[in-house]
């Protein structure tokens, strides 16, 4: 005889899918936390290594601003120290270049004319003085302008003060300084031994001209006489 299960078997598959269902969806719901935590501690770690770099950063560039301070304050000690080079390499090269332009001044004022002041700015000096007539002041500058120390000399004023003085004329220069393209000290061995080597020739001429005297004078030492000599 044939057995018919007459049970509700479509609710109760109905709701064994629907158990299995929740059962699956709370799974996948665990499933989406555990991945969502795992991706916030992930992160977490990802934003604390940031920082950590972030934070060494930070101390390497206030370490390089120190450092970038301590250049800075050495250039500062290195530009004041090349200017001090600068200024006694200045002093060394022109140390002797008031002895040399005092002495120009005495090799080029003509002896009609005189000196009343002399001022020195740099590269420039001022001559004031007097002198008797408009061509000692041009001949002045001619001397000054041959001058292997002193320049151009430019003209300021020229005046006649129509008094009874010996120099008259008042007159202002301005001479720009120089330095001569080969210095004198390098030629002064040259120059000595040039002085000396006209005296050797100077020397054995006067002793050429002196063994002819004698040898004129032994005869008549002598007592011979050249009429005599002559005769025979």
């Amino acid at each position: 005889m044939a057995r018919i299960n007459l049970l509700p078997w479509r609710a109760e598959r109905r709701k064994i899918r629907q158990r299995e269902f929740f059962m699956q969806l709370g799974a996948a719901a665990l499933v989406a936390i555990g991945l969502m935590l795992l991706w916030w501690l992930w992160m977490d770690m990802r934003i604390d290594n940031q920082n950590q770099r972030n934070a060494y950063l930070q101390d390497q560039i206030k370490q390089v601003d120190v450092r970038l301070d301590k250049i800075k304050d050495l250039e500062k000690v290195r530009d004041q120290l090349l200017a001090r080079k600068q200024i006694i390499e200045q002093l060394q090269a022109n140390r002797s270049q008031m002895v040399h332009l005092f002495d120009e001044l005495v090799k080029t004022i003509p002896p009609s004319a005189r000196l009343t002041s002399i001022k020195q700015n740099g590269d420039k000096m001022v001559l004031d003085g007097v002198a008797q007539s408009n061509a000692s002041v041009a001949e002045y500058m001619r001397n000054i302008e041959a001058s292997p120390w002193m320049g151009q000399a430019d003209l300021s004023k020229t005046e006649n003060s129509h008094d009874a003085s010996r120099m008259p004329y008042s007159f202002g220069l301005s001479v720009t300084l120089q330095r001569p393209k080969q210095d004198d000290s390098a030629g002064e061995p040259a120059g000595g031994a040039s002085v000396m080597t006209p005296e050797a020739p100077v020397t054995n001429q006067s002793k050429t001209a002196i063994a002819p005297a004698a040898t004129a004078r032994t005869p008549a030492s002598s007592g011979a006489t050249p009429v005599k000599a002559g005769g025979k």
